[in-house]
């Protein structure tokens, strides 16, 4: 179902696209969109044991999208370096293909936005008192990868 990369040489293997979504901080989650027109939100993420977590409000086109269709691609970006010539940069991506899911555990929601906190937020303390305030009012969603390449390119 899912196509091989084309300049297959640029390829990353497996570890080092884990090792990019779970050491990056941002993506670009993309969906099928009202009447047919993709709809992609950049979010935060963790990525756990072949999943990729997001937290979001309980409605809006995101979550409408997942209802309508879960079909979604996440891709993320890493500058690895820039050249020597001072503008060119290496970078390194990753694409996950899968499905995504509203996490309906109560442990296991409450469990992902600790992890999530635990990336962005700068204590501990912080992440608990958020999870007090506004736990109710937030999903988790998960990608489940069925698919992922990485690609290492000289951006020039």
């Amino acid at each position: 179902m899912f196509r091989n990369m084309r300049r297959f040489k640029q390829q990353l293997g497996d570890e080092r696209c884990i090792e990019i979504l779970t050491r990056e901080k941002r993506g670009i989650l993309a969906l099928g969109g009202d009447g047919g027109y993709p709809y992609t939100v950049p979010l935060n993420f963790v990525y756990e044991d072949g999943k990729i977590y997001f937290h979001s409000a309980v409605e809006g086109h995101k979550v409408d999208a997942v209802k309508r269709d879960g079909k979604a691609s996440f891709c993320v970006l890493c500058e690895t370096a820039q050249d020597s010539d001072g503008w060119s940069y290496y970078v390194d991506s990753v694409v996950a293909f899968g499905r995504v899911k509203i996490i309906e555990d109560e442990a296991e929601r409450t469990d992902k936005l600790r992890k999530l906190g635990l990336k962005y937020f700068p204590a501990a303390e912080m992440v608990e008192d958020d999870l007090r305030k506004n736990a109710a009012r937030a999903l988790v969603l998960a990608l489940e990868i069925e698919h992922m390449t990485g690609k290492h390119v000289h951006e020039r």
